[in-house]
Parts: structure tokens; C-alpha cells; sequence
């Protein structure tokens, strides 16, 4: 049996969370086969690079140091895009995988991608198939052209399938329906293939779980009790950059902590960097201010809260997992399955929208599950050696 290598690029902290399942559904492949069948070469794009943003990740999910760090770091897209580009297609030459394996929406996405296609490597998306349908999110237009131009969609949703039919994808396994595992057959389409494998975030919940509950000690060190607080986060571009939109959400979180709810805010580096660059002190709001928390404090923070604030979509879906209320900081979101079990509310920042929200936001709704049974990363692993070793 011939080796399939495999090069996933991360460079963004909700990557290394996607990645992490499938990783770690490598090395149990490995044993189960008797030897190394599979080799991951990892690459990190440096998208991320504070320790709180990338390294902390690494160390508390356990994976792999990366083969390849390029170092990139932050700027505009277009320069961001570009280095990744240019150092990502010499990784490739060098090391000729059979896939190239790349996770979620960033711009570390979209580069992994155009540099594969271009030297005609093919391409597996993780998370494929999501829409929010305003293209003035960089985001978005990240995950249309990685669609596109990918080998292999594995989707979290079938509402993510569908959206994909409705732009041209027709050779879809099993119907849309999640994948089957195991699977004791090979696709035989030629073209993009795409496959409901389920959500990989979800995989990772479930993984990691435990093992926040038994580490943590978040709650202590903050002195809050379980759904006695509301945690916010804030980071997309449409927010941050907008100074009168970020004033009002943090204006409105002050209102939320005002009337009794204390409000934790985790503050990404780049709603620090655009609160000071509109003279917005952080701490003249009645806010729990904390820098960025590692994965299994945030895992914590979110299942007891009472409420959570974001404009995140992983969070989105973390709080959904836990049945927590949610309250999106947007206008629209591409997981849209969280809006129709009624666990989701959309207010944008709307100050009397998102203050309702929180007043109104209730637990215990009934709603069906759309995010799989926690095996995407064995479903992605196997379809990709299969279809490595067809090409």
C-alpha cells in the first residue's frame, strides 16, 4: 500500500480547531493500518503568530509542531494573500503532495488553495459549501473562489450541499444525506467531488470537552457561576471597522452588564487595535475585559454562560452546541441552521435589537440536529486516501 501525503495549511485559530479531528483521525488511521499510510506535512501561514492567537492551540490540542512556518503575520489582504502565495507554491514544489487539505473561510484559505490549483495539486476544502450571501465580507468571497477551484467539498451540513447544487456542484455523494462510515465503496464521479462528512468543530467539542471541564479553572479565576453572565466576542471586519458600529456594540454590552448580566469580552487584537485607533477606551465600559483564552477556557466560558454575543460563526456554533442562546452581531450568517432551530438571533448593531435579544433569550427550545455525529474527520480522512489513490 503506497503513501498518500497529505499538506493541510492553517494559519488562522479557528484552523487549527478544524484541523485538529482530522489529524488526529491520521494517526489513529496509521495504527489501525500498521505503519505510517498516510504522512501530514503541516503548514502554518503565520496568519496568526501571537502566542495567545496560535501557539497556545498547538500545545492544547496536542498537535504537531508545524513542518513549515512561513512567518507571514499580519497586513492588508491583498499583501497578506500575496506572501502566502508566493511561500506556500514553494513548499508545494518541494514536497508534491497528493492533496492539499485547507480549512474554513480566511485569507490563509483562499492562498493554500490558489497556489494548489494553479500547480494542479488537487484540493480538499474543509467546511465547504457556506454562504452568507453578502459578498462585502472578505470571508465570503474567500470561500466562493476555494469552492470553485477545489477537487473535493466536504461540507458540515446539507444545507451547505444544496447551496453548493444551486451553483453547478452535481456529483454529490449519498444524496446530500451524511456521508456513510465506514464506507465499503469508492465515488466513481469524475469532477469535484462533494460530501456531506459533517462538522469538524463539533468533532472537536466533543474531543476536547472533558478535557476542558477538568483543567479549566476560568470560572474560579473570574469569579462568575454558571448562566449567571453573558460572554461576547468581536472581531469581523465589518464591525471593527466601522467606528460608529463598534461604539454602539460595545455601548450596547455596557446596557447588558448595566442591568444586572455581567459581560465577559475576550478582546481579539485587531478590536483592541481599531478601539484605539477610534479613541474607544475598553475601560470606561462596565465590561470584563480579558485578552485572547485559549481554546478550553473559551470551550468553558460558552457552555455556562447565559447568553453569548458575537459576530463569530464558529461561536455561532459552539453556543449551539451547548444550547446556549445566541445573539449574532450581524445581519446575516452563514450557519444558518442555528437561526431556524430558533437558538440564533440576528440584530446586526441594532442597539435596541440586541438588547432585546438578551432579554428575550431563552433555553430549552426544541430543534433537530444538523452537524453530523462527531465523525467528520474519519469521513474526510477516508474519502481523501481513497481518491488519492485513484488519481
Amino acid at each position: 500500500m503506497n503513501t498518500v501525503k497529505l499538506l493541510h495549511i492553517v494559519g488562522a485559530r479557528p484552523q487549527f480547531i478544524k484541523a485538529a479531528p482530522i489529524l488526529r483521525s491520521i494517526q489513529e488511521y496509521n495504527v489501525i493500518h500498521g505503519g505510517p499510510k498516510i504522512r501530514e506535512i503541516l503548514v502554518h501561514t503565520g496568519q496568526h503568530y501571537d502566542y495567545r492567537m496560535s501557539q497556545v492551540f498547538f500545545d492544547e490540542l496536542g498537535l504537531k509542531a508545524p513542518d513549515y512556518h512561513l512567518g507571514v503575520g499580519s497586513g492588508s489582504h491583498g499583501y497578506q494573500t500575496g506572501e502566502m502565495l508566493k511561500c506556500i507554491e514553494e513548499v508545494l514544489l518541494k514536497e508534491k503532495p497528493n492533496v492539499v487539505v485547507v480549512y474554513g473561510d480566511t485569507n490563509s484559505t483562499l492562498a493554500g488553495a490558489l497556489a494548489a490549483a494553479k500547480l494542479h495539486f488537487p484540493v480538499a476544502h474543509v467546511e465547504a459549501g457556506l454562504r452568507s450571501f453578502n459578498k462585502k465580507m472578505p470571508e465570503e468571497i474567500n470561500r466562493l473562489l476555494t469552492d470553485h477551484i477545489s477537487s473535493f467539498l466536504f461540507c458540515p451540513t446539507k444545507v451547505a450541499v444544496e447551496n453548493l447544487r444551486r451553483e453547478g456542484f452535481t456529483h454529490v455523494l449519498y444524496g446530500g444525506e451524511l456521508l456513510p462510515y465506514p464506507m465499503d465503496w469508492l465515488p466513481s464521479e469524475s469532477g469535484p467531488i462533494v460530501a456531506n462528512i459533517g462538522d469538524v468543530m463539533y468533532d472537536a467539542v466533543r474531543m476536547y470537552l472533558e478535557l476542558a471541564e477538568e483543567r479549566s479553572t476560568i470560572l474560579e479565576a473570574l469569579g462568575l457561576r454558571p448562566k449567571e453572565y453573558a460572554l461576547a466576542t468581536v472581531h469581523r471586519a465589518e464591525n471593527t471597522d466601522d467606528p460608529e458600529r463598534l461604539r454602539t456594540i460595545f455601548e450596547s454590552l455596557e446596557t447588558v452588564a448595566y442591568e444586572g448580566l455581567p459581560v465577559v469580552v475576550p478582546l481579539h487584537p485587531r478590536t483592541r487595535a481599531a478601539l484605539s485607533s477610534f479613541l474607544i477606551n475598553p475601560a470606561s465600559f462596565r465590561l470584563r475585559i480579558l485578552e485572547p483564552l485559549p481554546y478550553l477556557d473559551m470551550l468553558v466560558l460558552e457552555k455556562n454562560a447565559r447568553v453569548i454575543l458575537t459576530d463569530s460563526g464558529g461561536v455561532q456554533k459552539e453556543a449551539f452546541f451547548f444550547g446556549v442562546p445566541c445573539v449574532t452581531l450581524r445581519e446575516e450568517t452563514e450557519w444558518v441552521e442555528t437561526v431556524d432551530a430558533g437558538w440564533n438571533t440576528l440584530v446586526g448593531s441594532d442597539p435596541e435589537k440586541i438588547i432585546r435579544a438578551v432579554r428575550e433569550a431563552k433555553e430549552g427550545i426544541e430543534s433537530a440536529w444538523p452537524y453530523g455525529d462527531g465523525e467528520a474527520g474519519k469521513r474526510a480522512v477516508q474519502v481523501l486516501v481513497h481518491l488519492a489513490r485513484g488519481q
